[in-house]
């Protein structure tokens, strides 16, 4: 199933939730507005927006981006309409391409938001993104990108083959030339932003997935075995019998994976934030 399809984005909502780093909400809480502006990049269904507006006082403003319109559908009817103090929240959806934003296209924006998304990004995309928002003065949350490490319990000896084939590939080539960051988008970032003088705080993020959600550890094992053996064909006989072993595991309740990500909190440079 592919990563942007409504009914895995749903799916692992309850898993995202579990694993974004709340600590990170106090201090964004302290820098925000009575009225705030939020843009939401590469919103998906709004899972973001459902979990965070609901956890920020004040009168909020949420101009959700994507490129899909289904997806903008979705989130645009489902996020709260109050805030944590019961203020009004509004939220409006553009279609728009997230890597040309620009410090001019934020005017006006106090935070930015993206879930899961830098993972998916260049390096030149992520510089330009946080030159966009430092200049802007905007704070940023970026919540949710992988970091390449995943535990999984019991251990089998091929695990580390197909993370490393996994890993290559999350950090690929796309058809357009694009060079993705993948695990190494965090540390990109956070550098990125540190150079320009902005305030970083990262946090840890991981899923941790039991017996009780073998259905998402069903489709997570597919999508990381599957794209494990797209980056290194040679795999696919010894992966095969993996996934089906692993499979039987998760189904039997005797499966534990912990995949981990990263979050970051982005404040302007005049800000302190405590660590």
């Amino acid at each position: 199933m592919s990563e942007f399809e409504p009914e895995w984005l749903y799916l692992r909502e309850p898993a995202d939730a579990a694993a974004r780093a709340t600590e990170l909400v106090d201090p964004l809480r302290d820098f925000l507005p009575a009225d705030f502006v939020v843009r939401d990049l590469g919103c998906g269904t709004g899972s973001l927006g459902r979990w965070l507006a609901a956890r920020l006082p004040g009168t909020q403003h949420w101009i959700l981006h994507d490129h899909d319109t289904e997806l903008l559908s979705h989130a645009q009817a489902s996020l709260p309409g109050t805030a944590l103090d019961g203020s009004p929240v509004d939220v409006v959806a553009e279609q728009r391409d997230i890597t040309a934003l620009r410090a001019a296209d934020l005017a006006g924006t106090s935070l930015v938001t993206a879930s899961a998304l830098l993972d998916l990004l260049t390096r030149d995309e992520i510089t330009a993104l946080a030159t966009a928002v430092v200049e802007a003065g905007c704070a940023a949350l970026f919540m949710l990108s992988v970091t390449g490490k995943v535990e999984l319990s019991p251990a089998d000896p091929i695990d580390p083959a197909l993370a490393a084939a996994f890993n290559a590939h999350q950090r690929r080539v796309t058809e357009d030339g694009r060079r993705l960051l993948g695990p190494n988008a965090v540390d990109v970032a956070a550098t990125a932003f540190g150079r320009l003088g902005a305030k970083v705080v990262r946090a840890d993020s991981a899923w941790r997935l039991g017996p009780d959600q073998a259905e998402l550890q069903r489709q997570w094992l597919e999508g990381w075995v599957g794209a494990a053996v797209e980056q290194l064909p040679q795999l696919r006989p010894v992966a095969d019998v993996y996934l089906q072993r692993r499979l039987e595991m998760a189904a039997a309740g005797e499966l534990h994976a912990v995949i981990h990500h990263g979050d970051l909190l982005v404040l302007p440079p005049s800000l302190e934030v405590a660590a």
